[in-house]
């Protein structure tokens, strides 16, 4: 297991099912599991059949790791498999062409489990699928407005977010942006590595440009993390 700290980001090459109990609690989850639809992964098998045995496992830890609030992207075709949620937050995606039985699919349902912390506003959000150069060929990358919109809805400054698929990191760079301290695992080490640099990036970019989110964040909140 690879572990690396970029800032307030704290970031693990490894499976999160290993690396997870290793972990204290956190504030708030906000995660995007694969779908089970035979994505070309590096390593992880994306076939259907594994990914019903994994949802059960995967749901328990995610729940053990917070008594905060858990925001988690499913596809439609996968609600059932998860526990019944608080909610469902309805992300439009008006850019999409996904084909499906009514013509096209343009929205996807995200679960959300706990009691949100962050500001109050609608449960549909609107983000466009755009390409991100780098993201180092990711099958899946959410855009950066996807963990963003769902960070302001479930989280304030200075909280701590865990994200156990973290794939090409995005919700990682949002947490930098956001002024949110982070927690990421990756199973693959091509995306760990990608993952690395877009933290260590969004960190730059901070310390040139800072943000309001992020430039009263006290010091002595800095994570720290015991490997």
């Amino acid at each position: 297991m690879e572990r690396e700290q970029i800032g307030d980001c704290v970031l693990y090459c490894g499976d999160c099912r290993d690396v997870l109990p290793t972990l204290g609690p956190v504030d708030a989850v906000v995660t995007d599991p694969p779908y089970g639809v035979g994505l070309a992964y590096e390593t992880y098998d994306d076939a259907r059949e594994a990914y019903c045995r994994s949802v059960p496992v995967w749901c328990a830890m995610i729940q053990a790791a917070t008594q905060g609030p858990i925001a988690l992207s499913c596809g439609v075709a996968n609600i059932h498999l998860w526990p019944p949620p608080a909610w469902v937050l309805a992300w439009h995606k008006p850019n999409s062409m996904r084909r499906v039985m009514t013509g096209w699919n343009t929205w996807e349902p995200v679960l959300l489990y706990g009691k949100p912390r962050g500001k109050k506003t609608s449960d549909c959000f609107t983000v466009s699928i755009v390409p991100h150069l780098d993201t180092g060929g990711h099958p899946c990358p959410k855009p950066l407005g996807w963990a963003t919109e769902l960070l302001d809805r479930l989280t304030q400054p200075y909280e701590v977010v865990l994200d156990p698929f973290a794939g090409s990191f995005t919700t990682g760079v949002a947490c930098v942006q956001l002024g949110r301290r982070f927690l990421g695992i990756e199973i693959e080490p091509r995306y760990f590595d990608i993952g690395c640099r877009r933290i260590e990036e969004a960190c730059r970019q901070l310390t040139l440009f800072p943000s309001p989110a992020t430039r009263a964040v006290p010091r002595q909140l800095a994570l720290e993390v015991t490997p």
